[in-house]
């Protein structure tokens, strides 16, 4: 793995919305961005040669419920453990700054249970059934 920065920051909304582009996630409109990148808990982005490769959020009341969101790194610099060192950061911030009652949860999808794992996250069934709605 090449040197990198991984850092605690705002992310911009241009690369916010082209990093989700690249990474195959569902797009979100500029008014969406808006609101929502000002309300994380905890935003964070890793710099490789001075770019934004991969990001990660951390959203919620910050007492009760929260929600690892956003998790993705460039296609090109995947299963180069940047997705570990960006979850690694969430990870800290959660076990710093939430209460030990938080609910902490995320949805995942294709492979990427294997490294939420690593964090202590678990799948819910049958305990729960996670459900949403797209507005």
């Amino acid at each position: 793995m090449k040197p990198f920065t991984i850092k605690q920051a705002p992310i911009p909304i241009d690369i916010y919305q082209k990093l989700r582009n690249r990474c195959g996630l569902s797009d979100k409109t500029e008014e969406a961005c808006n609101i929502g990148l000002k309300n994380s808990l905890y935003s964070v982005v890793i710099e490789l040669d001075s770019t934004i490769i991969g990001m990660g959020r951390l959203v919620g009341d910050g007492g009760c419920f929260c929600q690892v969101v956003d998790v993705c790194v460039l296609p090109e610099h995947q299963g180069k453990g940047y997705g570990k060192a960006i979850m690694s950061s969430i990870s800290k911030y959660i076990n710093k700054n939430l209460p030990s009652s938080c609910s902490v949860s995320l949805l995942t999808d294709r492979d990427a249970p294997a490294l939420y794992k690593k964090f202590g996250f678990q799948d819910t069934l049958p305990i729960t059934k996670g459900m949403y709605i797209k507005t």
